[in-house]
């Protein structure tokens, strides 16, 4: 459950190729993502769940190369494009008007409060399993707002995902270093060798059943770091219904709010 986004560790566009008419590679006109990497070795090419496509190119590669290499896909990309625009959600109005998190049964209602000074939110919890309020104050800018609904989002995401983390570890009888929450386009969650469960702050959107689903295939990673018949056996002795939940799971992107990552509607 890999891939990486951004324009990271020294990584830039360096020239820019002219497509074919046709060859847009995007939506709208939009040409695929040029991005020149001093870490890659060879040519790959990237399709998120927003459907939008990167194509990663080691630094001396020539932009004829490139052309030829992504016109040699092109059947590919066309197929996982549209596999991402099928699971894309609904365009939607921003600010929202409530926040639904189906990992953890809770929804949260926007209040846009006004008022002057730094933006801040503040939660006023409801009774029960009723609507919970998350009060703006402040003078609201739409980009400010989604920054601060994404800083909530990944503090959220910690304090309902961490304890589950150690929850199924303890009933699994696996033991783990430390959880990180991070916001990514393409990848649900990791172990790394050290021990390190990394989760998706998106998995707040997902049913619980499915995230217990990828915490527990993120836990037996620590004990099998690969895909192989051992490690898949190890899965299906915690969660049976893998299969179907990871299934689910590669759809979820479609239950992902398009603010999450978007700086339009």
């Amino acid at each position: 459950m890999s891939g990486s986004d951004g324009n990271k560790n020294g990584d830039s566009p360096q020239f820019e190729l002219a497509f074919p008419a046709g060859d847009d590679g995007g939506r709208n006109g939009d040409s695929p993502r040029i991005r020149v990497s001093p870490r890659a070795r060879r040519l790959s090419i990237r399709v998120y769940p927003d459907a939008r496509v990167e194509v990663v190119v080691p630094p001396r590669a020539r932009p004829r190369e490139v052309e030829l290499f992504i016109a040699a896909h092109r059947e590919w990309i066309d197929s996982k494009r549209a596999v991402a625009l099928r699971n894309r959600p609904e365009p939607q109005p921003f600010p929202p008007e409530k926040l639904e998190l189906r990992a953890c049964s809770e929804v949260w209602r926007l209040h846009l409060a006004g008022g002057t000074g730094r933006l801040r939110l503040v939660e006023i919890p409801g009774e029960g399993a009723g609507e919970r309020v998350l009060r703006v104050t402040g003078a609201v800018s739409m980009g400010q707002l989604r920054a601060s609904l994404r800083t909530w989002l990944l503090r959220t995401a910690r304090s309902r995902l961490a304890p589950r983390v150690a929850a199924l570890a303890a009933s699994t009888g696996v033991d783990y270093s430390q959880v990180s929450i991070r916001r990514q386009r393409s990848r649900w969650g990791s172990c790394s060798a050290r021990g390190t469960i990394s989760l998706n702050c998106c998995l707040l959107f997902q049913r619980s059943c499915v995230v217990d689903y990828l915490i527990v295939h993120e836990l037996m990673h620590v004990k099998h770091m690969n895909h192989s018949a051992r490690f898949w056996q190890a899965v299906e002795r915690h969660c049976a219904d893998w299969r179907a939940l990871d299934r689910e799971l590669v759809q979820g992107w479609r239950h992902v709010p398009r603010w999450v990552f978007s700086e339009g509607s």
